[in-house]
């Protein structure tokens, strides 16, 4: 698996986000917005507050640190987003200058329930910022969401989001097939009053009944202890494909104010456990044994 496919996981999860932030408020989300919008871990923005986080990073044996620079704004609508410019990264043990196509970019985000996250234009970005982009995406979203259904106000709550329907991340040229199903855990794991903090731990799970599509028979047996949520199809020259089916998981754990609902920290562990083969035919059916792999991205801000 390229480097660039598993950062194209991550866009894939922030666009489940935000199909659920355009969804109709009806079923589950209908039932949780009988809470109070945000709950205990609703935002109290201020115009022009500064924030700043630094972001570490491991995506299988690339190790990255980057610093993501925020301002608070205000949109034409009166509603407030945060703004921030990605800088002073290093890769692997080496500093590393971002293009200015990189350095002026910047990413809009917001936790007001009435602002839906979605995935900014990543086409002029350095690739290497790809991952932090969308991992900072990533909690700003699961966090989003806990504000949107507003349903946790002590240690203890929970909410299940089944959202279960296909992301993909296939290009038509390189990768034929990617998709993934993920459904949202949501738990209220912490409040320490003493500190004003809450811990939010969001976890994205395979659905009872992932809808990806599985173009081999051979592909149907889970790799783990539950159905098959990933699959990935690449193109490698003319004469060979390499098909690759498992099951993917995140677990992201957010650490929040309870005075402004700002966060403090987060971390997220996003393994893939699958099994890979080499086939020659479109249809997967001339192939040769199969590979276990395991793929592993850990990211933390503070």
């Amino acid at each position: 698996m390229k480097a660039a496919n598993i950062l194209a996981i991550t866009v894939a999860v922030a666009f489940g986000i935000g199909v659920i932030a355009s969804a109709p408020a009806g079923g589950p989300m209908r039932e949780a917005q009988s809470g109070v919008p945000g709950g205990i871990l609703g935002r109290h923005y201020e115009d022009a507050e500064k924030l700043s986080y630094h972001m570490t990073g491991a995506n299988q044996d690339w190790h990255y640190q980057i610093e993501a620079i925020g301002t608070v704004k205000k949109d034409a609508s009166g509603k407030f987003y945060e703004e921030f410019e990605w800088a002073k990264m290093t890769s692997g043990n080496a500093p590393y200058e971002l293009p200015e196509a990189s350095r002026k970019f910047r990413q809009q985000l917001s936790l007001d329930p009435d602002l839906p996250p979605s995935v900014p234009d990543l086409s002029k970005v350095d690739t290497k910022i790809i991952g932090p982009i969308t991992d900072l995406l990533t909690i700003y979203s699961d966090l989003w969401l806990a504000n949107k259904v507003g349903v946790f106000s002590k240690a203890g709550d929970h909410f299940y989001f089944p959202r279960g329907g296909p992301n993909s991340w296939a290009d038509g040229n390189y990768v034929l097939l990617g998709q993934d199903a993920i459904d949202f855990d949501l738990t209220l794991t912490k409040v320490d009053a003493s500190k004003q903090t809450a811990t939010l731990v969001v976890r994205h799970v395979p659905p009872k009944d992932p809808q990806i599509k599985i173009p081999a028979e051979w592909m149907r047996a889970p790799v783990m202890d539950t159905a098959n949520n990933w699959v990935e199809v690449e193109k490698h020259g003319e004469k060979q494909i390499v098909a690759e089916i498992g099951k993917e998981t995140f677990a992201v754990e957010v650490n929040v104010s309870l005075k402004n609902g700002k966060i403090i920290s987060a971390k997220i562990d996003n393994p893939v456990e699958a099994i890979s083969r080499d086939c020659e035919d479109a249809e997967l059916t001339r192939c040769g044994p199969a590979k276990r792999i395991h793929i592993q991205r850990t990211i933390e801000i503070n």
